[in-house]
């Protein structure tokens, strides 16, 4: 299963609504790190398959979304699990790391 993108229309149903784990991602194509963490969330999502969700929210087109999670600096990533943030970092991470804290946090 690839990443998923996310609007600010169809973060609640996809996000909130969901009935695995749902990794959100926000990001902009202007942000590096963001690009640099990009690859290592598509091979999670490939690994994890239908155990969780992994998604992308462009903070530049549904800045809604953004705001309403407090996201002041991308990547920001949040983990939701039944409906409720359980987790979130900030920041460009490696593979291993990011697979840990999810890992950690479902």
């Amino acid at each position: 299963m690839a990443t998923v993108a996310v609007t600010d229309a169809t973060f609640d149903d996809v996000v909130k609504g969901s009935d695995v784990p749902v990794v959100v991602d926000f990001w902009a194509e202007w942000c590096g790190p963001c690009k640099q963490i990009g690859p290592a969330l598509e091979d999670l999502a490939s690994e994890y398959g239908d155990k969780i969700k992994i998604v992308k929210v462009d903070v530049d087109s549904n800045p809604n979304t953004a705001a309403a999670m407090g996201v002041r600096g991308i990547p920001a990533l949040f983990i939701f699990k039944d409906g409720q943030v359980v987790s979130n970092r900030a920041g460009a991470a490696p593979k291993a790391a990011l697979k840990s804290w999810i890992d950690g946090s479902i």
